[in-house]
């Protein structure tokens, strides 16, 4: 890539936030940071015990997340990143951290088709019962600068070219 850019996939749970973050990662010759793995152990257990996360649990989270970001963009290397960022409050953190302008990947689907990737997965950590919990939290932010919504009710390689497409734009 010519210039250094940082780019969140973002959505609720079952989306497939790091399959289409490492497509787009490949596809640009970019960095990938899986989101998840900077959580703390605590909101990961919280999580796997089927408790929702609070705002409070979720900063310091962000922080890492974003300043994880900010060192790639620092070496002049563009990132991807898979990250929930649920509503807007937690995006304008990532932005702050980051240091930087940040583009997102909305990635939107009904909650039929998340429940059963959801129900599809193995060895993950969020159980199902924590879907609807993200769904109310999620703050849509189709509209928002630098925001590309794709749905998800297609392949990944077409989620990842809609996405690309959505960004080059």
């Amino acid at each position: 890539m010519k210039n250094a850019r940082a780019i969140v996939v973002m959505g609720v749970s079952g989306c497939g936030k790091t399959s289409v973050a490492e497509g787009l990662a490949a596809s640009l010759g970019a960095a990938f940071i899986e989101g998840d793995s900077l959580h703390p152990a605590a909101n990961v257990d919280k999580m796997s015990h089927g408790i929702a996360l609070t705002d409070e649990d979720r900063w310091p989270w962000l922080d890492t997340v974003g300043r994880a970001m900010a060192d790639v963009l620092a070496g002049n290397g563009s990132v991807v990143v898979s990250c929930s960022a649920l509503k807007k409050a937690y995006r304008d953190r990532l932005r702050f951290s980051a240091g930087g302008e940040l583009a997102f990947v909305f990635l939107k689907g009904s909650r039929e088709l998340l429940m059963s990737r959801m129900a599809a997965r193995e060895g993950h950590f969020m159980p199902v019962s924590l879907l609807d919990s993200q769904l109310a939290t999620l703050q849509d932010p189709s509209g928002e600068p630098g925001v590309v919504t794709v749905d998800i009710d297609a392949s990944i390689e077409a989620i990842v070219a809609s996405a690309l497409d959505g960004l080059n734009r």
